[in-house]
Order: structure tokens, then sequence, then C-alpha cells
């Protein structure tokens, strides 16, 4: 990556705190842009791209809450519809030779049924929630400016946590939580619903390096899950979470927080022939260190 000038949106995101400083040792002039630019406006995107002269796009900034999407859909669709739809076209217009690497979700594909077997990436797109929607919309966007000529790798990554991610996520609220009893701020029970649905998680610094092989001029373009192949229960997650802590909480199930079971697992195989890249942080190690950023976080409020 020495010497390529990479323009990335949402760089001050949960990912793009830890992609930038990879891109950066990596020898690229990284451009970082993130709430200061207003995604979803056409005009902005377009002057940033044309006074960045990137090689490379990186399109991470969207509404990546589930909750947040539901409960305003239409922001939803201008972070994460006209958002994409401004990075395509500046693009096209502004940088038309630079690689174009779209984060879309595994959310897309919707949930499997128990032992179903791992989503590839010819699975059909089966949205379900408005977050999913407003992805999945611009997933399909990402496709047909590929066939316009644009080069376009869209990427589905399957869960991944680590140290830094908001409260608004599963693994994230659990440590959290973990480290406000182990302060003695609140009292040690954990609230949770449904610990029977599947997840594939990973650790966020093996998506980073997912993204940053797909950059490669000379990896294939086209669509490429990044997931571990491997699928773990809520319950799993929360085992390995609860042995890295200093006590015992009690696990108490809240109505209000269950969900219907359901499975969300990939195959990264079609990522692993075109680059070489596997996932090899182990996750409970990734857990530990999301628990240790939460207690410094805890200490220092």
């Amino acid at each position: 990556m020495r010497g390529v000038r990479v323009f990335v949106t949402g760089a001050r995101g949960f990912v793009g705190r830890w992609l930038v400083p990879r891109l950066e040792r990596d020898g690229a002039t990284v451009l970082g842009v993130d709430r200061e630019l207003e995604i979803s406006q056409a005009s902005h995107v377009a002057a940033a791209i044309a006074r960045a002269r990137p090689d490379a796009v990186v399109h991470l900034a969207a509404q990546s809450s589930v909750p947040a999407a539901a409960a305003d859909p239409a922001a939803a669709y201008r972070a994460n519809y006209l958002g994409t739809r401004a990075v395509l076209e500046a693009a096209r217009v502004q940088a038309p030779k630079a690689r174009v690497l779209l984060v879309s979700s595994a959310q897309v594909y919707g949930s499997a049924p128990p032992g179903a077997p791992p989503f590839d990436e010819s699975a059909p797109l089966r949205p379900r929630s408005a977050y999913d929607w407003t992805k999945a919309a611009a997933d399909l966007l990402g496709g047909a400016y590929a066939k316009r000529g644009l080069d376009v790798v869209r990427v589905r990554p399957f869960n991944h946590t680590g140290a830094g991610q908001g409260p608004g996520f599963f693994a994230s609220a659990m440590a959290r939580q973990i480290a406000e009893m182990e302060a003695g701020r609140s009292p040690p029970v954990l609230a949770v619903g449904n610990l029977q649905s599947v997840r594939d998680f990973l650790d966020v610094e093996d998506v980073v390096e997912a993204y940053v092989r797909l950059l490669q001029p000379t990896v294939p373009t086209g669509v490429y899950n990044v997931a571990s192949g491997r699928g773990r229960t809520m319950r799993e997650l929360l085992d390995l979470l609860v042995a890295r802590a200093a006590l015992a909480p009690e696990i108490r199930v809240d109505g209000a927080r269950f969900r219907p079971t359901d499975v969300s697992v990939g195959t990264a195989a079609k990522l692993e022939a075109a680059t070489g890249w596997r996932p090899v942080r182990p996750l409970g190690d990734t857990l530990g260190r999301l628990l240790d950023s939460w207690r410094a976080a805890v200490s220092a409020a």
C-alpha cells in the first residue's frame, strides 16, 4: 500500500479507528472523513473526493445500529443508501480508476434455520429490518455501478467486535455491564434476551486485515463475505466474557429483550481463495481486550 492514497469515510467510527492506522503502517496516505462530511449530500462528497484524488476509496460511514434504524428509517436511508450513492457517483466522476471497497453487511442475507449451511455470496438477499433493507439496497447499487465499469468490491462482514466498540452491540454491552459491576456501580445481574441465537463472530482486526487485502488491485472485483465459518450461540459468547470477569454475575432472562432464535453464519472460502485471508485471533482473547477497554473507560468516568 506504500504511496497509495486511500479515502476513508467513517474514519473515526469503530472499524475506521482500526483501519486507518493499519493502512498507515503499510505506507498508505489516508484521507479520512467522518461526521464533518454530510455523507448523503452528493455535492459535498464529490468535492471531498475531488480534493483527495484517491487511488482507493473505503466506504465505512453508515447507520450501523439496527434499533436506531428501526426508530428512524428515513435517517438510516439517508446514511446507508443515499450516502452510498453519493460515494459511488463521486468515485465514478472524480476518481474513475480508484478501487471502491463498499462495506455492506451480512444482515442482507437475513437469517437461516438451525442446521442450514453457512451463507455464501450466492445466497439470496432476504432483508428483514429497516437496517437490512437500507444495506441491501446500497449493496445492490454497488453491483449496478460495477456493471457500469467502476472498480467496486462489495464486502459483507459478519459480526465483529473488539476494543472501542460502542455499547449498542451485544458483546460490548455485556462487557460494559460487567466492568460496571466490577467497579461496584451496578448490581451483579446481567439482563439478557434469547441466548440461543447463533452468530459468526470475528475480531475487528481480522476484519480490517480482510479489507486491506481486498484493496489490492490484483484481487478480482465482486462480492466477498468476511466470516469465520463458525457459529456460536450468544450464550457461548457470554460465557467467554463471564469467564474473564472478576465476579460471577447472575444471568437473568428479560422477556422484553427476547427474540426468536435465528442463525447467521457465513463462509469466507471465496475471500480465502482470492487473498489467502483467514481469521487468526481467538475470540476469547478478543473479548478479553474488549472487557479491558471497558474497565479502563469505567475507571476513567
